[in-house]
């Protein structure tokens, strides 16, 4: 059983639609009004769009609604050094307010509330992700450009631009990708982590 939460219209009906025979809730509904005990709490790409002044209420947010035995992954894009993204392309013309953060901004967040069980760094998987969507993309491109008017040219050269230039990044290892796995303080028992084939 599941709960899903999204601030996005579009995203909870996509997934009621698609997930209408499994046990999954999905509510539309800001993370930081949530109420409820659960065994695991996931979150994907989505903490790179808190904002550094929301980390540790998110943290917080996690925590309460967190079993005093349960597990808590994070995964996220993060870099290797605080910087300022505001006047980034990127943030401009694809992720408005975005935000991607430094490891010790992540632990800052969690310090006194939860105990970083493992730390995985998928980051150079993350580059040929992004090429595939690229070729993906570019495959697809002609069907977008006839059937789709908002699919213009310009999308085409800003969206292109994006995913080799992320692609870039994460080769470059500037840009990484984690995946904490984090606890509860006084959990019983060991996180046994998963073996990791190469």
């Amino acid at each position: 059983e599941c709960v899903g939460l999204t601030v996005s219209k579009e995203q909870a009906a996509y997934a009621r639609r698609h997930l209408e025979e499994l046990p999954v809730e999905i509510l539309l509904q800001d993370y930081r009004e949530h109420q409820g005990q659960f065994d695991r709490i996931v979150s994907i790409g989505m903490f790179e769009h808190v904002g550094p002044r929301n980390y540790r209420t998110f943290m917080k947010v996690a925590r309460r609604n967190l079993k005093p035995e349960g597990l808590f992954l994070l995964h996220t894009i993060g870099c290797n050094k605080p910087y300022l993204a505001a006047r980034s392309w990127i943030n401009r013309n694809i992720f408005p307010n975005g935000h991607i953060p430094a490891p010790r901004q992540v632990g800052k967040a969690m310090e006194g509330l939860f105990v970083a069980e493992d730390l995985h760094n998928f980051g150079p998987d993350y580059d040929r992700t992004l090429m595939a969507w690229y070729h993906n993309f570019r495959f697809a491109w002609p069907v977008l450009r006839n059937t789709r008017p908002q699919y213009t040219d310009r999308f085409y050269r800003m969206w292109t631009y994006y995913l080799l230039s992320c692609a870039a990044a994460f080769r470059a290892r500037d840009l990484q990708l984690w995946q904490w796995v984090l606890s509860i303080p006084g959990r019983r028992g060991t996180y046994n982590r998963p073996a990791l084939t190469p």
